[in-house]
C-alpha cells in the first residue's frame, strides 16, 4: 500500500458524503497542526490563510500524507470523523485497487467472444460455420473495448435496434441469438454471475412470414421451365428435380455422395440434425440413374455448387412467372402435398427430417384449393343431415 491507496480511501469516504476530493500543489511556508483527540489527523495552514485537513499513516515502512479536504467545505468534526475511518482501514491493509483487479479478471467483450467461438464453432459442420461468420462478424464490431460484466441490457437494446436497421430483422435476429448463448455459457463457466445475461427479456424480431405453397398448375409450370432449362444446366436441373421429389434441404442434395445411395433410399451420412434415411419414389430413383458416374468423384453431381443451383432456379421461376418463390418452399410443398394425402406429422417429420414434430407443423400446410375443397365437403354434410332446413 502506498499514498495512492491512502488517497483512494480518502476519496471513497469524500464521495459517501458528496465531496468531490480537491487537491493542491502550494507547499511553501506551510504549517501543520496535529490534533491532539485524532492521531494522524491535522490542519494544515498556508502563509494566505489557506486550511486543508489531512490524514497521516505509516504504510509500508513509509509515513504517508494525504488531503482530506478544504477546511471551507467541511467541517472539522466531519474531517475528523474521515480520518479515523481511513486510518482504521489503512490498519486492515484494504486496498481499493483490489476490487478493481478482481473485476477485471473478467475478461473483455472480445476476448471472451473467441474464446467462446473456438469451443462452439469445433462442433459445428463446416458449412454452419461458414454461414456464421457473417453474424460472428456484427458480434465483433458490438461492444468494442468493453469488459464482459459491464455490458448493460440497456446497451444490448441499442446494439440491437441499430444491427435490426443496418442488417435487416432476421440477420439481427441470428446475431442476437448468438450473443444470448454467448452469456449463457459465460454463466455457465463461472465467468459471470447466475442471472446476469443483459440480454434477457428483449424480444427478438417479429418476421413477416414467408408461407408460399405451390398448387398443382404452378408445379406444372414449374417443371416445364425446368424441361426448357435442362438444356443450359442439365446436373442443376437434376438436383432441382430430386429437391422437388425428396424433400430435401439444398445442400442435401447438392453434397449427396453415391456411396450415400442405397437402391430406394439415400443414408445421408451429414444431414443438419444428423444423418437419417430418405426414401425414394420412382421418379427420383430415375433422376439418379440418370446421371453420370465418374469412379474418381464420389458426389453424384460432381463439383456442383449450391450457387450453381440458386442461379438455375431464379432463371427457372422468373420463366415460370413464379418470381416469389423460393428453392426452400419446395421442400414446404412437399410436405403439404403429404399432408394432403393425410400423413400423419410423425411420418411427415421422418420424411423431412425433422427432430421436433412442432417444426413440421411449420411446413405441412395445406393449399387453399384443398382447405376449400374440405369446406365444401363439410358442408354437404351440413346439407345432407337437413341443417339447410332449419
Amino acid at each position: 500500500m502506498n499514498a495512492r491507496t491512502l488517497s483512494s480511501l480518502v476519496d471513497e469516504e469524500l464521495a459517501a458524503i458528496g465531496q468531490v476530493p480537491v487537491r493542491s500543489s502550494e507547499r511553501r511556508g506551510r504549517i501543520t497542526r496535529w490534533c491532539p483527540r485524532q492521531s494522524g489527523f491535522g490542519t494544515r495552514c498556508y502563509p494566505g490563510g489557506r486550511r486543508v485537513y489531512v490524514v497521516q499513516a505509516l504504510m509500508a515502512g513509509r509515513v504517508r500524507t494525504v488531503t482530506i479536504a478544504d477546511a471551507r467545505l467541511i467541517t472539522e468534526t466531519l474531517a475528523r470523523n474521515i480520518a479515523r475511518r481511513v486510518l482504521l482501514r489503512a490498519q486492515v491493509d484494504e486496498n481499493p485497487a483490489d476490487a478493481h483487479f478482481k473485476g477485471r479478471t473478467v475478461p473483455t467483450y472480445l476476448a471472451f467472444l473467441e474464446r467462446y467461438w473456438q469451443s462452439v464453432a469445433s462442433r459445428w459442420k463446416p458449412s454452419t460455420v461458414a454461414s456464421n461468420v457473417y453474424y460472428r462478424n456484427h458480434l465483433r464490431r458490438a461492444f468494442v473495448k468493453r469488459y464482459l460484466d459491464k455490458i448493460t441490457p440497456a446497451e444490448v437494446r441499442t446494439w440491437f435496434a441499430s444491427l435490426t436497421v443496418d442488417a435487416g430483422p432476421a440477420a439481427a435476429n441470428r446475431a442476437f441469438e448468438l450473443l444470448r448463448a454467448m452469456f449463457n455459457k459465460a454463466e455457465e463457466w463461472g465467468v459471470l454471475p447466475e442471472g446476469s445475461n443483459p440480454c434477457a427479456g428483449i424480444q427478438r424480431n417479429k418476421l413477416r412470414k414467408h408461407e408460399c405453397l405451390l398448387s398443382g398448375d404452378e408445379l406444372g409450370k414449374l417443371g416445364e421451365a425446368l424441361c426448357n432449362e435442362e438444356r443450359n444446366a442439365p446436373v442443376a436441373v437434376s438436383a432441382l428435380r430430386l429437391i422437388v421429389l425428396t424433400g430435401c434441404r439444398k445442400s442435401e442434395i447438392v453434397n449427396l455422395c453415391w456411396s450415400e445411395v442405397r437402391g430406394a433410399r439415400l443414408l445421408l451420412h451429414d444431414a443438419k440434425t444428423g444423418p437419417r434415411t430418405v426414401w425414394l419414389g420412382e421418379d427420383a430413383q430415375a433422376v439418379l440413374a440418370m446421371q453420370p458416374r465418374d469412379l474418381s468423384d464420389d458426389r453424384v453431381f460432381g463439383a456442383l455448387k449450391v450457387a450453381s443451383v440458386d442461379n438455375c432456379f431464379r432463371r427457372v421461376r422468373a420463366a415460370a412467372g413464379l418470381d416469389h418463390v423460393r428453392v426452400h418452399d419446395l421442400r414446404h410443398s412437399f410436405a403439404s402435398r403429404a399432408a394432403a394425402m393425410s400423413e400423419t406429422l410423425p411420418m411427415i417429420a421422418k420424411l423431412l427430417g425433422h427432430v421436433d414434430v412442432s417444426m413440421t407443423a411449420r411446413y405441412a400446410h395445406l393449399d387453399d384449393a384443398q382447405v376449400m375443397e374440405a369446406c365444401e365437403r363439410t358442408g354437404d354434410l351440413f346439407i345432407q343431415s337437413g341443417f339447410a332446413s332449419l
